[in-house]
């Protein structure tokens, strides 16, 4: 019994040692280990010296140098990023891509946050569990701003924050409030975070208004996705000096193309006009088509305050109700802007095309222009539908030439995904009043097809410059191949709708991919499979490396058209400008960190945008709770199932214990639920009836009841 006794001790001793050395970074001797276990008497610290020695000679731990242990097997940690679900737990996503994710209890977090990079003790796996383990160390912080609303008590003050994957409210001290009420929403900055603590301690930073109103709402979300809210004085103050008007100097060097009809086509609300399109009927009976592009790069010089802060934000952010732009507004919507009836400076590709749009020549360089007209979409559309008004012989070939260009594009292989763009009516609050989808018609594919080409053959024609070791660095927009497995799952689900995805070669899947956005235009599951499609692609992302755009079929592809807005697109131009000089390559380390910024920040700020919409939605049906709506079901989680309604495009959730006629669960390759008892099943795809229990606008969440079908 006494041998048990001695055994079970020194298993739960060899088990304390171990989590103390799993946590240190470096050997340890028995006093440390004893001092790390609060024990202070001689002979507990012996019993941990003799656990020591003899867990080094069963190779459980090593004895690194003479009286210091370590643990025996470094394999057992891993470096990774947290992500953390919605109960409390989270998982380590490992640096390495061969790493399976480790399961982390909330318990073993240990003050860990959503995307915060740690280095992880892996236990060892028991049979039939998944990989479990610890944050023993939090190597980089992801952030430490945070958005929420204040509550201020007599003696402390803490702020509930809005982000769903920050669990934790965190403490301020009164003397930190800053000047912040009650209730306000703020930014609040992490300063300390004491281990023993339950909840991190920070400062007031940012007060950003009153909950609710609409301004507050949208600077919250851009400072949750950290995007500042003006430019730094320096930068607006080297904007502020660009002069507006173009001299006799700027034109040195540049084909002047202002006697040429050149216009814009944009958005009906849009100011910053970043591309023009010029126009001319040869004498050979070709057109030569110029897409000129607004020259940035002419007035934002390398490592100037103004290229610092492009480069910092990467791109420029769509809200619901605002641009932000990537420039001051100076160069964004004045000097850069290709407004009418002015001279302005551009990046120019220029093509000769015959009738079946066949390129005869190119040119790319450096331009002026003096656009005679700005069209808006709805304007251009118009000439197209009627045939009449200015510019029509220019814009009709033009539109025929385009129908071309887009009709090789999709026998070449690419993808047409025509997902549906909600837009709101806002009143002067900017409260939504009714919700619309956005229609895209053949002049805005005009343009994007005109676009398209500019950015693929600039992109060629770097890409074949030079081979191999004498390549030249350049900035291209990549898009992988689909993964086999997802779009599997993906061509059996669309099945269930009647629509096949033939997989013999990548031709034929974009072939019936188009076939499926084509048909299913216009119905009620259209926005579902469009969804579900555009996820079991790759993502597009920027790089240095000479790799194809699958979703465009497009051997070369690359970021040409809007300087304004991306800041790729700057260092194209860049680029492109020193290898027509004959300069040499440039550093490709530099142009791929670059690279992956922009890719991150494009990301970042498309959250953003998907969180304004959100937001616009949740408020919308503020006003609908109780009504009862047609929805299809959008997506399936273990905790519940995703329903867009059909009219408004809004989007919420039925959580899966407020289903009360069975116990469901997912079936997650068959994108589904199903009741344990009855095996009722919904189907991503199924139209429901549902009704609006609640929505949180703080949360931007919105809560449907399902109501059960006759």
């Amino acid at each position: 019994m006494a041998k048990n006794k001695s055994s079970h001790l020194t298993k739960v001793l060899t088990q304390l040692i171990s989590d103390v050395l799993t946590k240190s970074k470096e050997a340890l001797n028995y006093k440390q280990v004893s001092a790390k276990l609060n024990i202070t008497d001689a002979a507990s610290r012996e019993t941990i010296l003799e656990v020591l020695k003899d867990q080094a000679h069963k190779g459980t731990f090593i004895e690194a140098e003479k009286g210091k242990f370590r643990l025996k097997d470094l394999k057992t940690f891993i470096i990774g990023k947290v992500d953390i679900t919605t109960d409390g737990s989270g998982y380590v996503v490992p640096d390495d891509e061969f790493e399976k994710d480790i399961y982390i209890s909330a318990r073993k977090l240990h003050n860990a946050l959503h995307g915060d990079k740690v280095k992880v003790y892996i236990y060892a796996k028991k049979s039939g569990r998944k990989n479990e383990g610890e944050v023993v160390e939090i190597l980089e912080r992801a952030k430490t701003d945070f958005i929420g609303v204040i509550k201020i008590s007599e003696r402390f003050a803490f702020v509930a924050i809005d982000d769903r994957k920050m669990l934790h409210d965190i403490f301020v001290p009164l003397s930190d409030l800053n000047g912040a009420k009650n209730g306000q929403k703020v930014q609040v900055t992490i300063t300390d975070w004491p281990e023993e603590a339950k909840n991190p301690i920070g400062k007031i930073t940012h007060i950003l208004g009153e909950q609710g109103e609409n301004d507050t709402e949208m600077n919250a979300i851009l400072a949750q996705y950290g995007f500042p809210l003006t430019f730094p004085p320096e930068v607006e103050k080297e904007a502020n000096a660009i002069p507006e008007q173009v001299t006799k100097a700027e034109l040195k060097g540049r084909k002047d193309f202002r006697a040429t009809t050149t216009f814009t086509i944009d958005p009906a609300d849009a100011k910053d006009f970043d591309d023009a399109i010029s126009f001319k009927k040869l004498e050979n009976g070709h057109y030569e088509v110029g897409v000129h592009i607004a020259d940035v790069s002419h007035y934002v010089i390398p490592n100037s305050a103004l290229d610092k802060e492009a480069y910092a934000r990467a791109t420029s952010v769509y809200l619901v109700d605002r641009v932000i732009p990537m420039l001051p507004e100076r160069l964004s919507n004045g000097v850069c802007s290709l407004r009418p009836h002015e001279d302005k400076l551009c990046f120019a590709a220029v093509f000769e095309l015959d009738d079946k749009a066949n390129i005869h020549n190119e040119w790319f360089g450096r331009t002026v222009i003096h656009s005679d007209r700005r069209f808006s979409y709805e304007e251009a559309q118009e000439v197209i539908e009627s045939k009449a008004g200015d510019f029509a012989e220019e814009i009709l070939k033009l539109n025929e030439l385009a129908y071309i260009l887009r009709d090789k594009k999709f026998k070449a292989g690419a993808i047409s995904f025509e997902s549906t763009e909600v837009k709101f009516k806002l009143d002067e609050t900017g409260k939504p009043i009714g919700v619309y989808v956005k229609e895209r018609k053949d002049a805005h594919k005009l343009i994007e097809d005109f676009m398209l080409l500019a950015n693929k053959k600039v992109a060629e024609f770097v890409a074949k410059k030079g081979k191999g070791k004498q390549k030249y660095t350049f900035v291209y927009r990549s898009h992988d191949s689909p993964n086999l497995e997802t779009l599997n799952n993906f061509a059996l689900f669309a099945s269930r709708f009647g629509y096949k995805i033939n997989m013999k070669s990548d031709k034929e899947i974009a072939k019936s991919l188009n076939f499926l956005m084509e048909d299913v235009e216009g119905k009620k599951e259209q926005n579902v499979l469009t969804q579900l499609a555009i996820r079991s692609m790759a993502k597009a992302v920027y790089t240095t490396k000479k790799t194809s755009h699958y979703g465009l079929a497009f051997d070369h592809y690359t970021h040409f058209t809007s300087p304004i807005r991306r800041y790729p697109d700057v260092m194209v131009h860049r680029l492109l400008a020193s290898y027509l000089n004959g300069e040499k390559s440039a550093n490709e380390e530099q142009y791929e960190i670059a690279s992956s910024h922009s890719s991150a920040m494009e990301k970042r700020a498309a959250d953003a945008e998907r969180a304004s919409i959100k937001y616009k939605q949740v408020e919308y049906l503020e006003e609908n709770i109780g009504n009862i709506f047609t929805g299809i079901i959008s997506g399936v989680t273990e905790w519940g199932m995703y329903v867009e309604l059909i009219d408004n495009k809004c989007e919420g959730m039925i959580r899966l214990r407020d289903i009360a006629d069975d116990f469901y669960v997912l079936d997650e390759k068959n994108y589904c639920i199903i009741g344990q008892r009855k095996k009722k099943k919904y189907q991503l795809g199924d139209e429901v009836q549902v009704k609006v229990k609640k929505v949180d606008l703080s949360k931007r969440q919105i809560d449907f009841t399902l109501l059960q079908n006759p």
